[in-house]
């Protein structure tokens, strides 16, 4: 994958003694220590992070962690004690004002918790107002604006004020505002903490909508782990300025680093972030389109299956064949196979988180099928390898 976002050996240190505070971090001093020693407040320890194009990456923490001074420093609203950012393999650190600003304009753009709305201007102008400042056209930058509020679900809200929406549309107004200019990269520093709870999930899984749309590079900034894993591709976890572990939600989940780690998910529902390629197992005894029953019913036997998938010679899955059935085909002395086979079954993707699986594998003793997008069969679940996997943390 490109590298969109390179974050190489950050520190950020508050106070006028920086680099003092740096060269004690660098001999093993603690956060705490150097507060006591030198009233430098450690913001950032040696922050080495890489950032995919097009993916979401949260970084997320408790209070004081520093995710949300990372997140500044990654537009330069905070510039770093020392270290390189680089976006595109451009060092961020390094440009001047102008340089700044034109990456702000045509790279970047932020969304932030209070919404940051102009409560005298209607929607279209809080919208189109960093495109307005810029000197586009009014023509252009009208157009641009009622896009952006069309593709986060207010079309027909353009003229209110922001007091006649509620808070979960003041926050897609804000996330408009970013979008307008058309930005690679979306900073999203705890975006939807200010709102209720089922406000909350609802645009996160919006986000996540609009996301397979855009395919933009997202930095998501949170404190609340289900909202990182609901979200993320990928999670970076800190802790007093340092990132103590990067990886996929299932990672942190299962092979957490160390004790900090591991106490920060221990309370997390793994089958809400476990996935079926993780506990999916290479089908065996497929059938293929082309056998007799005889053929059928002997694989069957070998491998003790009350039931077989059936595929053709391209394995994408068409059904599947229960041992009665073929049995009935053998003293009915009839070949073909489609008059027996049940089209009608379970099967998932492998992204399929597995507490979606609970209801059908109750429903039926059957197994699932593991298929691709195109339909090829990828695997099977049976309800014993989901028991396992819970029991094992997904390892």
């Amino acid at each position: 994958m490109k590298k969109k976002v390179e974050i190489e050996n950050v520190y950020k240190i508050f106070g006028k003694k920086g680099k003092k505070a740096i060269e004690l971090l660098k001999k093993g001093e603690t956060k705490k220590t150097i507060l006591n020693k030198t009233k430098q407040v450690v913001a950032l320890n040696n922050v080495s992070l890489s950032i995919n194009e097009g993916e979401v990456f949260v970084v997320m923490g408790l209070s004081g962690s520093g995710k949300s001074t990372l997140v500044r420093c990654i537009n330069r609203l905070i510039t770093p004690t020392e270290g390189v950012i680089c976006i595109d393999g451009q060092n961020i650190i390094e440009l001047n004002s102008n340089q700044l600003i034109q990456v702000r304009r045509n790279k970047i753009s932020m969304v932030f918790q209070n919404f940051g709305l102009f409560p005298h201007l209607n929607i279209i102008d809080n919208v189109a107002y960093g495109l307005k400042i810029q000197g586009i056209d009014k023509k252009e930058y009208i157009s641009k604006a009622k896009e952006a509020i069309e593709t986060v679900g207010l079309k027909g809200w353009g003229d209110s004020l922001p007091n006649q929406l509620s808070g979960g549309m003041q926050q897609r107004v804000g996330l408009a505002r970013a979008l307008a200019n058309d930005p690679d990269i979306l900073l999203m520093d705890e975006a939807f903490s200010a709102l209720d709870p089922l406000i909350r999930s609802n645009m996160q899984d919006e986000l996540l909508e609009l996301q397979s749309k855009m395919n933009k590079t997202i930095i998501f900034i949170t404190h609340d782990l289900d909202e990182a894993l609901k979200i993320g591709d990928r999670i970076a976890l800190m802790k007093d300025g340092q990132v103590v572990q990067t990886g996929t939600p299932e990672e942190i989940l299962t092979k957490p680093a160390n004790e900090y780690v591991e106490k920060f998910v221990r309370d997390v529902d793994i089958t809400k972030v476990l996935t079926v390629s993780k506990v999916m197992k290479k089908p065996i005894g497929i059938a293929n389109i082309g056998d007799t029953p005889e053929i059928i019913l002997k694989k069957m036997k070998k491998h003790k299956l009350d039931s077989i998938f059936v595929t053709n010679n391209e394995n994408k899955l068409i059904g599947i064949l229960r041992r009665n059935e073929i049995v009935t085909a053998i003293d009915n002395m009839d070949s073909n196979l489609y008059n027996y086979i049940d089209k009608n079954f379970n099967n998932v993707n492998k992204d399929t988180n597995i507490d979606e699986l609970f209801k059908p594998l109750s429903d039926s003793k059957e197994p699932i099928a593991v298929v691709s997008s195109d339909n090829h069969l990828l695997g099977i679940i049976v309800r014993k390898d989901i028991i396992k996997a819970i029991a094992k943390g997904g390892n």
